[in-house]
């Protein structure tokens, strides 16, 4: 038996049938979605990476110009 919405104009199983379409995602957008984010993570973690202080001799590098 079909039934009518009152404001929507359109038989209420329809209607079911679209709220029941909006739930589902797509995989493929997801998985887009999960990538961008780790691609931002990993770049981020990149750039703030700080390379290790060395102690450097520096009369010992200026010794090794002059020879």
């Amino acid at each position: 038996m079909l039934t009518f919405a009152p404001h929507f104009g359109i038989a209420s199983n329809a209607l079911i049938k679209y709220k029941e379409m909006a739930v589902t995602q797509l995989k493929r957008k997801s998985r887009k979605n999960r990538a961008v984010a780790n691609n931002k993570i990993s770049r981020i973690k990149e750039l703030s990476i700080k390379p290790e202080i060395r102690k450097v001799d520096v009369e010992e590098i200026k010794a090794s110009f002059k020879n």
